[in-house]
């Protein structure tokens, strides 16, 4: 047996081949959607994903704006900035790439951006309505797994769902939406004991640690579907959280790392950005 693979780059290009005729037919209408990027400093990380997000967006229409501050910025000075934002009719959604320098409290970011322009879908009203399933923007990794699993039919009420991790960003929020989803959900963390007793009874598996290759085959149970959320350098190379090459001997499906779930979280970023443009026309 050999996983079937969930490729996320070519959902990826498929979804955003539709939001370009989608983003022509706003713009024909008089909306530009707008995304607005705030990096603060040099990270090397930080300064490579934006660059994919603005090309990104250039690619299906939508008009971008980097903000560069340098790493010395306040954190008043940095609420300054999404106030401004916030304020401006031109921008649909704001994202402030993390991690953010020391002197500035994530929180205290994360809670400035308007909700409606809260296209990461991190702020608190946006994260209470996801757990009363009420619509809003949805964290875009999380958001991407769902789409993921739904484009390959893989059923996913009442199936048993365990998630290794449980970060604000991943986590704690794609357990959410798999329980909206009726699922039943296991969430391990650092402090599970025996976890390969967890991860055996899962039908599908989600991994978001940071440790390479940390799940081996002998963790998986036959068939099983695995989601690989991890990105790590081992030997210069790019792998996930997951032994691709042993698990995918005993999984139904697996995500590739990279050009698994990578792409798809660009891709909601894209979608929520839209829907927010979309919901001031």
């Amino acid at each position: 047996m050999s996983a079937a693979l969930l490729n996320g780059k070519e959902l990826a290009a498929k979804k955003r081949e539709a939001m370009k005729k989608e983003v022509s037919a706003l713009i024909e209408g008089g909306t530009t959607p707008g995304l607005a990027v705030i990096l603060v400093g040099d990270n090397q990380a930080s300064q490579t994903y934006v660059r994919s997000k603005q090309k990104s967006c250039e690619q299906i229409g939508i008009h971008s704006v980097l903000i560069k501050l340098p790493e010395e910025t306040t954190e008043a000075t940095l609420l300054t900035e999404i106030d401004r934002l916030n304020e401006d009719p031109t921008i649909d959604g704001i994202l402030v790439q993390l991690p953010l320098p020391p002197q500035i409290q994530e929180r205290a970011v994360i809670e400035k951006i308007t909700p409606s322009k809260d296209v990461d879908g991190f702020h608190p009203i946006n994260i209470g309505k996801m757990m009363t399933k009420d619509k809003t923007f949805l964290p875009c990794t999380p958001y991407g797994i769902v789409e993921m699993l739904k484009e390959a039919d893989i059923t996913i009420g009442g199936k048993h769902v365990v998630v290794i991790g449980r970060s604000n960003i991943v986590g704690k929020p794609v357990g959410q939406l798999l329980l909206n989803e009726d699922a039943t959900v296991t969430y391990c963390h650092s402090r599970t004991n025996d976890l390969a007793t967890f991860t055996k009874q899962a039908d599908i598996l989600i991994v978001a640690i940071g440790k390479a290759k940390f799940i081996k085959a002998s963790d998986v149970k036959e068939g099983a579907v695995v989601i690989d959320v991890g990105m790590n350098r081992e030997d210069g190379k790019l792998c996930g959280d997951v032994d691709f090459e042993e698990v995918k001997e005993v999984a139904s499906h697996l995500t590739p790392v990279p050009g698994g779930v990578g792409p798809m979280t660009i891709t909601m970023l894209l979608e929520n950005t839209i829907q927010s443009a979309k919901d001031r026309t």
